[in-house]
């Protein structure tokens, strides 16, 4: 596949844009005009920034109202177009995008769109420039790309070809049986993919905030893919985005974003289409935290309460490893290591995840496909090289193959007399899911970085309401479903998800939840103290929706355990209050259960919120 960028779908200055598209790997960029018309250099200007940097341009755009209109204005744009061919020689590109026409004053007329588009084409001709027409999804007469390919067939000429854009193909609920059965490789002039979020709302504006690269939201993008590379396709593909918070983001990253996104288009076009989800990591291994001075051991004696202790000691490093059933918690408290970096950005936090894989080589290898920047560790004679990458944040991942030793049993010397030994036990025996709360600008990026380089699929968005605004939240999963990961993200300013990221300076793990065997018996092991306070209104609304005995619903209120039931089983979870930022859930799974408790999300956000301003 060759690559291509609209500069319209990043942030920045023109020349920024051109060299985050460059370093992110695209083949080629679209000048976007206004892009254009506000760089203060020439057109050959830009053509030798591009040169330099090796991009081809691949076509200046758009062209407004082409085609459709009252015979002078017509007489206007004809005039106009030959001036843009003047820009267009400069920059060295020679393919224009038209769009159909939008105002009041179009005409609702083919022979007469076509006998002006044919026009265009004569001066394309004689210009050495091929028109790409495409139908805007809100355009006045022309808005389906079925009805502009019947002006294309009308026109038949070689210099206009149809241009295809997968946002107003889908938007307006287009089918892909016109391109399978009509529609030639050697007419598509040009291609544009644009995915989004499935919504219900004027198309104008639903273009213009929530476009996103392909895989980050719910168009049919990979059938889209096969279907032109079926008909033997071989041109640029290229993004055209429009989203407020690409425009908010850093260039260099929002490109990586967008080519990591056509990486992936690419590959999932290339499979059969009833292709499994490939499980190549299996589980959580471990969870780091940075920590250190006062507020690192309060987190200490805080997971010492949960029941967890200090089991094992870094044998050249001041790292320890504290465990409870199946999960371990790696606390780093090595001053020369990218953990103590992360506390000094951050504070105490989790800095890093591992995910255990049984394809070590085919997981770095997606990673380099991917574009994910790598992170080398240091490490001692003897010891574990533990390939990492960057994850989302300022956090790493690691991969770790758990055969034929565990990573505490090479680099970790047991602590036989535990320093600080733990409280009573609540039996939490593995990690069930992990709260990560990002940015707004990051959050269709962490979720595809899953979703591209470990095959999780995303979650539909809910919204959770927060006392002082909505937190959106979706959730990344693994193909085995022992790997889940909420994605959080707010733009109310004092909400929860908000109220973290002030206070980490970042994106980071704001939740984990352990699993347990009975709920009940972890609540009695855990002090009363560190449980999240759940207001009895409550356990009332819970005893009338759900009709539960009197004894349960006093055990639930006396625990701060809330309660959820589906179909499939029943869901019991408690909340401890927050500590750094962070907060922990415990929760046991009852039957087939397979959510996370979200009609409990208001009261918990409630809870937390008198408890933030207590």
């Amino acid at each position: 596949m060759k690559t291509s960028l609209a500069t319209v779908s990043i942030s920045g200055t023109l020349e920024q844009k051109l060299q985050a598209a460059a370093r992110a790997g695209f083949d080629a960029v679209e000048i976007f005009e206004n892009d254009f018309t506000q760089y203060p250099g020439t057109a050959r200007d830009v053509r030798k920034m591009c040169d330099d940097l090796g991009l081809h341009i691949l076509a200046f755009q758009p062209f407004r109202d082409g085609g459709g209109v009252p015979a002078a204005m017509h007489q206007q744009s004809l005039y106009r177009m030959a001036k843009k061919f003047e820009v267009m020689h400069e920059l060295g590109t020679s393919r224009l995008l038209v769009c159909s026409v939008v105002p009041d004053f179009a005409i609702d007329d083919p022979e007469l769109t076509a006998a002006q588009l044919h026009d265009f084409a004569e001066i394309a001709k004689d210009a050495g420039v091929s028109l790409a027409y495409e139908a805007l999804a809100w355009g006045k007469y022309i808005a389906d790309y079925d009805d502009a390919w019947e002006i294309v067939k009308k026109v038949a000429h070689p210099n206009l070809g149809i241009g295809l854009d997968t946002f107003h193909m889908f938007s307006r609920g287009c089918t892909l049986d016109t391109l399978e059965r009509e529609i030639t490789p050697e007419k598509i002039a040009l291609v544009q993919v644009a995915d989004a979020p499935l919504m219900k709302m004027e198309v104008l504006q639903y273009s213009r905030h929530y476009r996103c690269f392909p895989g980050q939201g719910e168009f049919p993008m990979v059938d889209f893919m096969r279907c032109l590379k079926a008909k033997g396709f071989d041109d640029y593909v290229s993004h055209e985005i429009f989203n407020d918070d690409f425009r908010a983001s850093s260039p260099v990253e929002k490109a990586v974003d967008g080519m990591r996104s056509l990486i992936w288009l690419d590959r999932q076009s290339e499979l059969p289409v009833e292709t499994a989800a490939e499980n190549i990591i299996d589980d959580v291994e471990f969870v780091e935290f940075a920590v250190a001075g006062e507020t690192g051991e309060q987190m200490v004696a805080f997971l010492q309460q949960l029941g967890f202790s200090e089991t094992h000691q870094h044998k050249s490093k001041q790292v320890t490893l504290m465990r409870q059933g199946d999960i371990n918690l790696v606390l780093n408290r090595e001053p020369q290591s990218q953990a103590h970096k992360h506390f000094e950005d951050h504070g105490v936090s989790v800095c890093a995840l591992a995910f255990s894989t049984p394809a070590m080589k085919k997981v770095m290898q997606r990673a380099e496909l991917f574009r994910c920047p790598r992170f080398t560790n240091q490490t001692g004679p003897g010891e574990l090289n533990i390939p990492a990458i960057r994850g989302v944040g300022d956090s790493l991942v690691y991969f770790v193959d758990r055969k034929p030793v565990r990573f505490f049993e090479l680099d970790f010397e047991p602590i036989v007399e535990p320093a600080s030994p733990a409280a009573s036990s609540p039996g939490l025996s593995r990690i069930d899911h992990i709260g990560q709360t990002v940015a707004s600008v990051d959050f269709l990026s962490a979720g595809f970085f899953y979703k591209s380089l470990f095959d999780f699929s995303v979650e539909a968005s809910q919204d959770l309401p927060d006392l002082h605004g909505l937190v959106v939240s979706r959730t990344a999963v693994s193909p085995n479903r022992k790997i889940r990961i909420p994605l959080n993200m707010t733009t109310a300013r004092a909400a929860s998800a908000q109220r973290f990221l002030d206070q980490t300076r970042g994106s980071g793990v704001q939740q984990l939840a352990f699993a347990c065997e009975d709920i009940f018996a972890a609540a009695a092991a855990v002090p009363d103290e560190l449980r999240l306070d759940i207001p009895a209104n409550y356990y009332r609304d819970l005893e009338a929706r759900f009709q539960l005995s009197d004894e349960l619903i006093e055990r639930l209120k006396a625990n701060h355990i809330l309660y959820d039931r589906n179909d499939q089983g029943e869901f019991f979870h408690f909340y401890t209050r927050e500590q750094n930022g962070m907060f922990f859930e415990v929760l046991q799974r009852c039957g087939n259960y397979d959510r996370y408790g979200e009609a409990n999300a208001f009261i918990r956000l409630a809870a937390q919120a008198r408890a933030a301003s207590a």
